[in-house]
């Protein structure tokens, strides 16, 4: 697959993007192929600006460093702009419906992107809006990093399918995107995740589908080593995420080895790449000496969701 000439099989008909299971595996392409397009344009110089005079409404109930600097980044280069909005400073933050402001905004902006806790949430968005609606990350799924992995994924092995990925750790929201994003595109996914932290089995099942459909293999399983076994790539994220702060100790216990270290890389192929969403707590899920060392690609991988999501906001706003 030549993403830098992919040609689409059909006109892109997506209005959303709250989970990459809405999306086709040539709409997943598209997207992919139009990210490639977009850096390469940046890096020459610049652009040309599908979404100018268009706005971009930022919604974030979450804290962030890499969404809100890469959408709001994203938007200007698309000539568009992006306009930040806290819960804690807007009516939604203080008991106004969903779907009041789904239909308050949709008569003043061209798009939605937010980060929130409740996939519920961005579904209301949807059902009650009449503008795109873009999941900048829930408790449930991260679908625009999952871009940016795969991005960075095929710029340094040149392909996607019949590769394998391993993630290991908590089977949060980035376990269920990987499962999603890698199974429709054909890559073999192994998730290890001690008991009591696997990921939710209905998306594993959605991923099976996927895999059964496309020829790759899903497993799930409670031994890191298992799971990196020949991968091509090997993924893992916080054993806390936000919100789970209070149970931050008893997560620690549970995932005592589950780091990936250099120990675990080496059950993984000796070109393997190393994957982190970011931010990391080096020591705890992953060493210092895999996250800063030569198989790590963590910083190409945050950069790309700059590219990744510019792809997004064109597709859906323009």
């Amino acid at each position: 697959m030549n993403l830098q000439h992919y040609a689409p099989k059909a006109r892109f008909a997506q209005r959303h993007l709250l989970t990459l299971q809405d999306w086709k595996e040539d709409e997943i392409y598209q997207s992919l192929a139009l990210a490639l397009k977009l850096k390469a344009e940046q890096k020459a110089g610049g652009c040309e600006k599908p979404l100018a005079g268009k706005t971009l409404a930022m919604i974030f109930a979450k804290s962030s460093t890499r969404t809100r600097v890469s959408f709001e980044v994203g938007a200007s280069q698309l000539g568009a702009h992006a306009l930040f909005l806290s819960t804690a400073d807007i009516q939604l933050g203080r008991g106004e419906p969903i779907a009041d402001t789904a239909k308050v905004l949709s008569r003043m902006v061209d798009g939605i992107m937010i980060r929130t806790f409740s996939q519920s949430d961005l579904s209301q968005l949807a059902q009650h809006g009449s503008i795109p609606i873009i999941n900048g990350l829930t408790d449930e799924f991260h679908p625009c990093q999952v871009l940016a992995d795969l991005l960075t994924i095929y710029e340094h092995k040149g392909t996607l399918k019949g590769l394998k990925l391993a993630f290991v750790g908590d089977g949060n929201n980035m376990a269920h995107s990987l499962l999603i994003g890698c199974s429709k595109l054909g890559l073999d996914v192994a998730v290890a995740s001690p008991k009591g932290y696997q990921p939710n089995p209905t998306y594993v099942g959605w991923a099976k589908e996927n895999a059964e459909a496309h020829g790759s293999r899903v497993e799930i399983t409670e031994d890191p080593k298992e799971a990196a076994a020949q991968a091509d790539v090997v993924y893992t994220d916080v054993w806390t995420s936000m919100g789970q702060e209070k149970e931050a100790q008893e997560r620690l216990k549970a995932f005592t080895g589950y780091q990936v270290n250099e120990t675990l890389m080496q059950c993984a192929k000796d070109d393997a790449l190393f994957l982190h969403c970011l931010p990391a707590h080096r020591g705890e899920e992953v060493s210092a000496g895999v996250i800063d060392g030569a198989q790590s690609v963590v910083f190409d991988e945050a950069e790309n969701r700059l590219h990744a999501q510019k792809a997004v906001m064109a597709l859906l706003m323009g």
